[in-house]
């Protein structure tokens, strides 16, 4: 079986008008297609989350520089570039904890400032590379962290690390994909993911569109499955590793990686090179995002006197001493006898 018979689905795609944005906030009721034609318009899907997952929000900002580059150096020949970095720092301002987002920007802003005889030729084609990039190193670490896991009865992935995270095919679903492809029938169990839901509307969508069978379970029913032993390897991916291995992803993360090391789980990281952030020497230095209380509140609370409130992070930090491996397009790191610096570039 060919790996793209479980991998039909696109989040973002490139037309000669721009760039479509799969609308994920719709999903599973609806499949809907958002055209983005300017930066701006980027910028803002990203911030409402029609598009997410640390890989997808860098490529997305990097076609939308593209889009911006199109635009200001058509209007103005001579002084294209002073509009493009502003539209770059909007972009930049739309998420703050996915370190993909900035990779994918200054690559972009490489481009632009290389001073190419066709610009808008050259800062498409620098944002289709990062996009088939992704793709590729997708693929690669799907067939190292399956080579790591080997044979399973059950996995457990948490929020959503598929084609809808990525450019395609997927980190820790990747892994999932490539595992099933290999050995298939073993249960797949993937959390709700309060208090958007991304699990529940997102993964088991995805999974059902690539025929791969799994099962929803909530949250707070994690370290019950482990205790009855019903997985044996935690797989999830990650939106900013700080140098020393911390890792920040989707918020209930930690409490997974430390039910995990309670009933002897293993619990693997997935994700791009891009999201290894060098300049962050740990956890305690990754900015998390906090969005507002009425993503949890019920509305019945929203508009009283202000006595009942919310505390709404999107991510958590893992430490690195509760991970067992992090995977790689480069290659795979156990982080009980090896560190992150053999991935340095």
């Amino acid at each position: 079986m060919h790996p793209s018979d479980h991998d039909r689905v696109r989040a973002l795609r490139w037309t000669g008008a721009g760039l479509e944005i799969l609308d994920q906030r719709r999903l599973p009721d609806r499949t809907e297609y958002r055209l983005c034609t300017t930066a701006a318009e980027v910028a803002d899907a990203i911030a409402t989350m029609q598009v997410r997952g640390a890989p997808a929000i860098g490529i997305a900002a990097a076609y939308g520089v593209a889009l911006a580059v199109r635009r200001y150096h058509r209007e103005d020949p001579g002084r294209w570039r002073e509009a493009v970095e502003a539209d770059i720092d909007r972009l930049s301002r739309s998420r703050p904890t996915a370190v993909n987002l900035f990779w994918a920007l200054d690559r972009m802003r490489r481009v632009v400032r290389s001073a190419p005889s066709d610009p808008v030729t050259a800062a498409l084609a620098e944002a289709r590379a990062i996009h088939a990039e992704d793709v590729a190193a997708n693929r690669r670490m799907g067939e190292l962290g399956a080579d790591r896991i080997g044979t399973v009865t059950g996995v457990l992935t948490h929020c959503n690390t598929g084609s809808l995270a990525t450019g395609g095919f997927g980190t820790a679903l990747g892994v999932i994909r490539t595992l099933w492809r290999r050995h298939p029938g073993f249960a797949v169990h993937a959390t709700e993911t309060r208090p958007w839901n991304q699990g529940a509307r997102l993964t088991l969508w995805e999974l059902e569109q690539d025929a791969i069978p799994a099962t929803l379970i909530a949250d707070h029913a994690a370290a019950f499955l482990m205790q009855r032993g019903k997985v044996q390897w935690v797989v999830v991916g990650a939106d900013r590793i700080a140098a020393n291995g911390d890792t920040a992803n989707k918020i209930g993360t930690y409490a997974l990686a430390v039910a995990a090391r309670r009933h002897g789980v293993g619990f693997m990281v997935v994700a791009p090179t891009s999201t290894v952030d060098w300049h962050t020497p740990d956890g305690s230095r990754i900015p998390i995002e906090e969005r507002g209380a009425e993503e949890l509140l019920p509305p019945y609370y929203r508009h009283r006197d202000g006595r009942v409130n919310a505390w709404n992070p999107v991510f958590d930090v893992t430490p690195a001493a509760l991970i067992d491996v992090i995977v790689t397009e480069k290659g795979t790191v156990h982080l009980e006898r090896e560190t992150l610096d053999k991935l340095r570039p």
